[in-house]
């Protein structure tokens, strides 16, 4: 049995293989949240941007796919400020690309 200790994680967890499957669950669960708004919101972010997510992003983006609807469209249309204590990296680019695209309320 040969073993390659030369990468930090797994191989199955940083495979291109692997990576790529995340990605393709990735874009299902974002564009079938449940509401054509969250679906075009959260997918199109997904969409634009999964591609050239590294493994540590995925797992951020996967984390905020299980945070529930109505908080995270709150958070990305204005209706309340993102708490800091669930605010990542990824969830903030979420929420400036939302903004830039005109998304929400006008502060």
């Amino acid at each position: 049995m040969q073993h390659n200790s030369t990468t930090t994680l797994p191989p199955e967890q940083d495979s291109e293989e692997a990576l790529a499957s995340r990605r393709r669950r990735l874009r299902f669960r974002a564009s079938h949240r449940g509401t054509f708004e969250t679906d075009a919101l959260i997918g199109g972010f997904v969409e634009e941007n999964v591609g050239t997510m590294n493994a540590a992003e995925l797992a951020d983006m996967e984390a905020i796919l299980e945070i529930p609807d109505p908080d995270l469209t709150d958070w990305l249309f204005g209706r309340l400020p993102l708490p800091p204590e669930r605010e990542t990296p990824m969830l903030r680019r979420m929420v400036d690309a939302c903004r830039a695209k005109g998304v929400g309320i006008a502060g």
